[in-house]
């Protein structure tokens, strides 16, 4: 996948004065998995292009216990370089985030880089730790989106190795 076309797409040097004060400022056939907290296991993480294009970090969870042992549930974090600088901006942190949680990093360890390409760059390298890994389990927890009631929200909490 070439993503430096991503990258020529955007005014890189705004997005990143962007994306600091964001984080400054704060599909297939599968049963629908009720809202709750489920203790989760990543199966799959990667970043990739969405159905029209877009940059998209997709993240599916496998519940490892209970009546819904073995079923996936989806977290896919679009990237729209459409989007004004500032909400394109907001998206990147969004899925920085998510990466944070997952890996159990600082800031500091997990951060825009400048490009998708180092991004995609990133992701594998922690798809390649976590996924492997069984020892990164989390407690995931969804409930409904207030705002866009098509969409659930996840909260992604890792357990302690303690």
């Amino acid at each position: 996948m070439d993503w430096s076309k991503f990258d020529k797409t955007v005014d890189l040097d705004g997005l990143e004065e962007d994306l600091k004060e964001v984080e400054e400022n704060g599909g297939g056939d599968y049963p629908e998995i009720p809202n709750g907290s489920y203790e989760v296991q990543v199966q799959k993480l990667e970043l990739k292009e969405s159905s029209k294009g877009d940059p998209m970090l997709s993240v599916w969870f496998e519940i490892l216990e209970g009546e819904y042992k073995g079923q996936l549930i989806f977290s896919n974090t679009v990237m729209q370089p459409s989007q004004p600088s500032q909400t394109f901006a907001f998206q990147i942190h969004n899925a920085l985030v998510i990466l944070r949680k997952l890996w159990d990093a600082e800031d500091d360890e997990v951060q825009w880089d400048g490009s998708f390409e180092k991004l995609n760059d990133l992701v594998e390298d922690i798809a390649a730790d976590v996924v492997e890994n069984e020892a990164y389990q989390y407690q995931l927890t969804q409930s409904d989106n207030k705002k866009k009631p098509q969409y659930k929200d996840l909260n992604i909490e890792i357990f302690d190795e303690e």
